[in-house]
């Protein structure tokens, strides 16, 4: 430790010496006379040598979404709203996630499994909440989703004193856990509006509820209100994880990504935490200019580095390259689902780019898997393109890492199918199932108001196997819309 803070001073030294004998601020600004220096900030990194390997590696068919029969997908039939004059709308229904038990596994709530997801009109971007569809278990299609409705009323934000959540506009996804007493516990994302002549820049903060389900019928469910509504986490004052605040964003520049969203909830030794997407704060790497200089974000040998580096300092992508700092973040929270500390993020893609999505970790056999999802459009990655769609994993011996990367690089799958493709898919979603190696990946498919009598939906769900650190798509292994268990399937088969 006392090594690291005397590197820490004397690489800080040696920038102010560089920038006094390079002629000032200017050329310090033009990436002139500044060092080379290696520091990791004590966690993993998705580095620029692994991504470059990408293009080719993602030829495999071990990493390629399947194909789906376009002329099989159906709109969900129960993602139906009624507006303001009592007209049924057909929603798009996009990212999702089940209920979970503690250990990530499909949770049985009396007899029905229950997925979470985001929903609105596909006329309205901004009608962004989150419903409650529920199957009952043994049933696979997607005719059987049912609809509970939205999860929260409009009057429900309105808790005295927490100011985060009276101004929330719209509700992000995340994730929920079936707690040891048998409750619906969800964790979302609450966004602020975007008004800047307010003040408000879309800010994202961590949120929680219990969300009280009731069965009137012997095959509904309905949601009865929720209790103990609260905000968690935005972020705080942006020394681990960037806050709004800390952002271009409050400063004008718009291409300054702010995320701090998709917490997913999980245990380890009986500790609760949330996983989420973030951003590098400025005691964690930050961003900017000097992040090219950091060998640890480039991977590879030195000449490798060297040659990155001056390429990105003359690449025309450099302004948005430096401001790439996506993170997988983490923090514990209390018995009461409060916040109770930060800690260090447990992955970050500085200069590779600012959004890394859908944080997704669980343990299976004895290790810790660590997915998310992310855009070709969003990197900054030669061979990279902005139709390529990525899920990247991760694996540790624990919860808090360090992780490295599964078959290699991080990649897991992949797909590049044109946007209006129907079969376009997105926000892949790993669960672990109650035995064997197979994870069920749902995702949902066809992007939001793309197309006029294709909604966003649920997209047919597939097998991945996972052995040790590396992963594989399970070959003929296409389930149902929105399928999340294979143990239906496993008993279909054991029958026959």
């Amino acid at each position: 430790m006392i090594i690291k803070k005397f590197v820490k001073q004397v690489t800080a030294a040696t920038f102010t010496m560089a920038l006094l004998a390079g002629g000032g601020a200017q050329a310090f600004a033009q990436g002139k006379d500044k060092v080379d220096y290696k520091e990791s900030y004590d966690f993993s990194h998705i580095t620029r040598s692994d991504m470059m390997k990408l293009p080719e590696q993602q030829k495999s068919e071990q990493f390629k979404v399947p194909s789906f029969d376009a002329s099989t997908i159906k709109n969900i039939p129960s993602a139906i709203k009624v507006d303001e004059s009592g007209n049924p709308i057909e929603m798009d229904v996009w990212d999702t996630w089940p209920l979970q038990n503690a250990d990530g596994t499909v949770a049985n709530y009396n007899g029905y499994h229950i997925v979470f997801g985001l929903a609105g009109d596909p006329d309205r971007g901004s009608d962004t909440f989150i419903y409650l569809f529920y199957q009952k278990i043994g049933d696979t299609s997607i005719d059987s989703w049912k609809n509970a409705g939205r999860v929260f009323k409009d009057s429900d934000k309105n808790v005295p004193e927490d100011s985060i959540l009276n101004n929330q506009s719209e509700e992000w996804s995340g994730s929920a856990t079936m707690t040891s007493d048998g409750e619906v516990r969800l964790f979302y994302t609450n966004r602020h509006s975007w008004s800047p002549d307010a003040g408000f820049y879309g800010k994202q903060t961590l949120t929680t509820a219990q969300i009280n389900v009731s069965q009137p019928g012997s095959d509904t469910l309905k949601v009865d209100g929720v209790e103990d509504f609260k905000s968690i986490y935005d972020g705080n004052d942006g020394k681990i994880y960037q806050s709004v605040d800390t952002t271009g964003f409050s400063k004008g520049d718009y291409n300054d990504n702010h995320t701090l969203r998709d917490p997913h909830y999980v245990e380890e030794n009986g500790r609760k935490y949330l996983v989420f997407e973030a951003n590098t704060g400025t005691e964690t790497g930050y961003q900017g200019e000097e992040s090219f200089f950091n060998k640890a974000y480039y991977g590879g040998s030195n000449v490798f580095f060297q040659a990155e580096k001056n390429k990105l300092l003359q690449s025309p992508k450099k302004s948005d390259a430096e401001k790439a700092n996506g993170a997988l973040g983490i923090i514990e929270l209390n018995d009461d689902y409060t916040f109770k500390r930060e800690m260090k993020p447990l992955l970050a893609s500085n200069t590779v780019t600012d959004e890394i999505e859908r944080a997704n970790v669980f343990e299976l056999n004895g290790k810790w898997y660590l997915f998310t999802s992310s855009r070709g459009s969003k990197m900054y990655i030669d061979g990279i393109d902005k139709e390529d769609i990525y899920m990247l994993g991760y694996v540790s011996n624990s919860l808090n890492g360090p992780y490295k990367p599964l078959n290699g690089t991080g990649l897991v799958l992949h797909q590049d199918l044109d946007p209006y493709d129907i079969t376009w898919n997105y926000a892949h979603f790993a669960i672990p199932q109650v035995k064997g190696n197979n994870v069920v990946i749902t995702s949902y498919m066809t992007n939001r108001g793309y197309l006029a009598d294709h909604q966003s939906t649920f997209a047919p769900s597939f097998l991945l196997n996972i052995k040790g650190s590396k992963t594989s798509v399970v070959k003929d292994s296409i389930l149902e819309q929105g399928q999340v268990t294979i143990e239906t399937q496993e008993k279909k088969n054991n029958k026959k």
